[in-house]
């Protein structure tokens, strides 16, 4: 008996000492943004102990000091914590670098490791802590194959956005925007050859994700619209549990990436009068004597003695502030998610007189009305007022005031006038003070779901969207402007586009035993987009307080218009997973348009593709340093129908003659015009190594574009010039590769890289038409699209300072002449050059330590040129009064000078000529982003209320690395803007604005 009491004593005994080891473990756990996470798994290594985070992220358990707690996530690594001595465990939770996230495709969701396309996901933490206006620019370097630019400086400045290069002539070269599944407007309505971007109105810090479609299989739904590749935007929406209530404010400064060196007055000077010695001889001392051109030009001043001396430069190119501020709403619970943003920002730019302010609202609210019905609601509301500024082929912009003299002042004695007496060309401080251009763009979208779940593995969905893009633009110049001869002018013009657009589809999704998993989407589209725009203008104004057309003493022009078309589609996609290693997606769309001939209205767009998971083999599974290798290929036909909406149809206008009104024919018809074709071929290779901390993506692509739209010229005896066909084709093809790796990852301590490389090679395969040629560039079969087309420079003559060119006529052997010449007549024009890069790269890397955080993303391009069309003006050897580049420093002035500088001859031409002399190459490097970042521990934000207290600051284009002399590697001419063919031209064009910003992100 006293054995056994003593054997019972002894078992509670020792019970006793393992309860009393245990002990009552708490904390929080967070994610990558310091935000709580709610429902994160905690359980005790081998054992049955386990619990949940509750709404706040907060978590209590029971376990010894030599147990292990395991925290699990969905989306999430997993961390293992050993209890020891501590009471509190706090832990957060890294996203998980593996390929089995969740991509938004045309049409629905796919898991990324069963993706057999080539899609770029970009997040929102990559496009939400970059300061920039637009949504597109915070993309720049963020893709392979992706090259988006904005075309100058100027806050409301056109951003082209390509996708493996250029993929029409004539046709749309813009990719098809998409914001939760309605198609967006993206027509440039500004009254001037500069456009404006056309999605300047989208908050970025609304985005939660966007996937860029790049090969055929994936934009193959999206048919006639999908060549040119397709951007999905997919806005933030609310998360069950806690309610949250976000901040973010910034303020922040912008100067100019770069200036020019100019003359100054004393150099300006001696180049001037060294110029008319060599035109007519140094008695003439017509611009140095008393009452001289110079002493007109300086309004008075004492220009002999350094009384003036202009920088017109930096009056052109001012400091910039930057003010952005954003507030959201988001939660729900398990039948109602909702999320409401509001956005404010204040850009005021590095040119002046140039400026933007947008306001924004966004409210998304899902609801689950029971088991099988699902409803929802998108909209966004978005006020932009934009001043703007004359183009760059017009002396009222700002840029053109660096060909003014720097012995002419900027203002009159009263400091307050701008001097438009005595300078050269027109004073573009005189816009600012005595004229205005205000745009107002009022942008609402919207777009309403409803999901009903006939069966667990069939839905229907039914989705409705509306896009209303509202744009004002009023103009006046005032009487002591450009249009003083007419005491004033004005216009007003108002453009409202709307589109509208239906989807219903079905998604069957079922599982046939282990081994087959099939998914299929089916169903319609239709779409309708109407413009209708009014435009008046008028002069003469008894006021220059009286700004708007109703005060014209004469209306001098007036217009109206409207248009519409439609898109009728029927599409559907199968996806199979067999075994989940062997993968095979077919799709095909059936688009209508009314934009095409009655022979041609529709159009068939099919598309295949595979993968094969090799990692899932049995001779590699078990390989434990690979995660995943998956061999993928696709083929597909995507179409184009960017062209006018009655391009097939002979058309007339309504015209006048002798006050009788009467229709005059404007266009050929042609009922056999039918859609542009790309075919696109892409095999790719994904990698997964040593637990995802290496993974990447290996594409090589072929894209050829067939039945190009052209205007091609006819007889003139026709009564027409030309007529809108299909004829010839082109080719884009190249490399891409993308590198994610987690190069460091402890409890307090992570560094993350991600390198994406790209490779271009363009190619026009067949023009029946023959060249096209528009100023310096050239379309040419066997070239690449746009090229440059000039005659070749070939430096200085030693012995008179005349400039030489090369002759390039073809010897008889096929070979170029490479005699030079001083008469720029007897040169040919060569295809020297193109506009378009053939290497692109970025990179981005990311650091934590403890509470801080730091990232930065350096963009580069290779292969590209522009060319100045300023040139002649800014370095043009005294040819005009313009003030001129440092670089005339080095000009030809003695028998036996070699230089590339011509002589200085005033008034005559020497070298100023369309040439190679004024083409460079614009290759570059740039920090395009950075950012560092301080979050405040909890344990002290708590006390006052807030989850999450983060201070930072980021800078945009902090450093630029080129040999490119210009302005800015990127900025170009922003009156061809819009043109497909001349490309890479600069003149006068801003740079972009380099800007820090200091910010705050607060969550309660």
């Amino acid at each position: 008996m006293k054995i056994k009491t003593y054997f019972f004593i002894g078992i509670l005994f020792i019970s006793a000492i393992v309860t009393a080891q245990e002990k009552k473990i708490s904390g929080t756990v967070t994610g990558e943004d310091g935000l709580p996470l709610i429902g994160v798994n905690i359980v005790v290594e081998n054992a049955k102990r386990g619990t949940q985070t509750d709404f706040d992220g907060n978590y209590s358990i029971m376990a010894s000091s030599q147990e292990v707690l395991v925290f699990s996530f969905v989306g999430f690594g997993t961390v293992k914590k050993i209890v020891g001595q501590d009471a509190t465990i706090n832990v957060q939770l890294v996203s998980d670098n593996t390929l089995e996230e969740v991509v938004i495709v045309g049409f629905g969701k796919q898991s990324k490791r069963n993706v057999t396309d080539n899609i770029a996901s970009i997040s929102s933490s990559s496009i939400n802590q970059i300061p920039v206006s637009n949504m597109q620019g915070a993309l720049t370097g963020k893709a392979a194959g992706v090259q988006i630019t904005q075309i100058n400086g100027k806050v409301e400045g056109g951003v082209k956005m390509r996708i493996r290069g250029v993929s029409s002539i004539s046709s749309s070269q813009e990719p098809l925007y998409v914001i939760d599944g309605m198609p967006l407007i993206n027509d440039d309505e500004s009254t001037s050859d500069a456009p404006i971007n056309p999605l300047i109105s989208l908050n970025p810090n609304d985005i939660e994700s966007i996937q860029i479609l790049k090969d055929a299989s994936s934009a193959a739904i999206y048919g006639a619209r999908g060549t040119n590749g397709v951007v999905l935007i997919t806005t933030k929406q609310g998360k069950s549990g806690k309610t949250r209530i976000s901040l973010n404010t910034s303020t922040g400064w912008s100067e100019a990436t770069n200036k020019l060196k100019w003359l100054n007055a004393e150099q300006y000077v001696e180049l001037f009068t060294e110029a008319s010695a060599n035109s007519y001889g140094a008695a003439d001392t017509w611009l140095t004597e008393a009452g001289g051109y110079f002493d007109w030009m300086s309004n008075g001043k004492d220009w002999r003695n350094g009384e003036v001396d202009t920088d017109w430069q930096d009056l052109a190119l001012v400091k910039g502030t930057v003010q952005d501020h954003t507030f959201s709403i988001s939660g729900g619970n398990e039948k109602t998610l909702f999320f409401i943003s509001g956005g404010y920002n204040n850009t005021q730019g590095i040119v002046r007189g140039n400026s933007l302010e947008r306001y924004s609202y966004r409210g998304n609210i899902d609801h689950k009305v029971s088991e099988k019905l699902k409803v929802g609601l998108n909209t966004s509301l978005s006020k932009t007022q934009i001043s703007r500024i004359g183009t760059d082929n017009s002396f009222s912009t700002p840029l053109q005031a660096i060909a003014l003299s720097p012995i002419t002042p900027a203002y009159l004695d009263d400091g307050v006038t701008p001097n438009n007496e005595t300078t050269v060309y027109y004073n573009f401080l005189m816009e600012e003070y005595n004229g205005s251009w205000d745009v107002n763009i009022f942008r609402t979208l919207m777009n309403t779901y409803l999901d009903y779940s006939i069966l667990p593995e069939l839905s229907f969905r039914s989705e409705f969207g509306y896009d209303n893009n509202n744009q004002t633009e009023d103009y006046f110049a005032g009487s002591l402007t450009q249009s003083a001869s007419t005491d004033g002018y004005a216009e007003a013009n108002s453009v409202q586009s709307d589109k509208y657009s239906i989807n219903n589809y079905i998604t069957f999704n079922k599982s046939f035993t282990n081994n087959y998993d099939l998914e299929f989407v089916g169903g319609m589209s239709f779409e309708e987009s109407s413009r209708r725009s009014q435009f008046v203008s008028g002069t003469g104004f008894p006021s220059d307080d009286l700004q708007t057309v109703e005060s014209a003493s004469e209306i001098t022009s007036g217009s109206s218009s409207k248009t519409r078309y439609n898109f009728l589609s029927y599409f559907g996609r199968a996806t199979l997973s067999i075994a989940n290693k062997y993968l095979i997606k077919g799709s095909i769309r059936y688009d209508g348009s009314s934009r095409f001939g009655a022979a041609n209205r529709y159009g068939l767009f099919p598309a295949t593709s595979v993968g094969w998971i090799i990692s899932e083999e049995d001779f590699i599974k078990n390989v434990s340093t690979i995660n995943l290798l998956k061999l993928r290929g696709s083929y597909g036909v995507t179409g184009n129908a960017g062209i006018g909406n009655f391009a097939s149809l002979g058309l007339f206008e309504g015209t006048a003659y002798n006050q009788k009104s009467g229709l005059s024919p404007i266009q050929l018809g042609n009922p056999d015009l039918k859609w542009e074709k790309t075919d696109q071929v892409d095999i790719g290779l994904d990698f997964g190594i040593l637990n995802n901390r290496i993974s990447g993506e290996i594409d090589y692509y072929v894209k050829k574009t067939n039945d190009l739209l052209l205007d091609e010229p006819i007889p003139g005896t026709s009564g027409f010039t030309s007529i809108t066909r299909n004829v010839g084709s082109l080719t884009n093809k190249g490399f891409e590769f993308v590198l994610n790796t987690t190069n460091i990852s402890k409890e307090n301590l992570s560094w993350k890289t991600s390198l994406n490389l790209s490779t271009l090679k363009n190619e026009v395969t067949d023009l029946p038409s023959g060249d096209i040629v528009e100023g310096r560039n050239i379309v040419r079969e066997g070239e690449t699209i746009s090229s440059f087309y000039l005659v070749e420079y070939a430096g200085v003559d030693p012995a008179n300072g005349d400039a030489l060119f090369y002759l390039n006529t073809e010897n008889s052997d096929g070979s170029l002449n490479k005699t030079t010449t001083n008469n720029y007549n007897n040169a040919q024009r060569i295809v020297t050059g193109s506009p378009y890069p053939t290497l692109m790269t970025g990179m981005t890397n990311t650091f934590s330590f403890y509470n801080f955080d730091f990232s930065f993303t350096f963009q580069g391009e290779w292969g590209a040129s522009l060319y100045n069309e300023g040139g002649k003006f800014q370095s043009g050897n005294a040819r005009y009064e313009d003030n001129q580049t440092v670089d005339q420093l080095d000009r030809w002035q003695n028998v036996g000078d070699i230089t590339m500088v011509p002589q200085a001859r005033m008034y005559s031409t020497n070298g100023q000529q369309a040439s190679t002399r004024y083409l460079e190459e614009s290759d570059f490097i740039r920090l395009r982003n950075l950012t560092f970042g301080y979050t405040i521990p909890s344990s002290v934000t708590q006390k006052f209320a807030v989850d999450r207290l983060r201070v930072y600051v980021t800078g945009v284009n902090l450093l630029t690395f080129t040999n490119y002399s210009g302005y800015d590697p990127e900025s170009s001419y922003d009156n061809y803007g819009n043109s497909n063919i001349q490309k890479g031209i600069t003149f006068y064009s801003a740079p972009p604005a380099k800007t820090i910003t200091i910010g705050l992100n607060i969550d309660l």
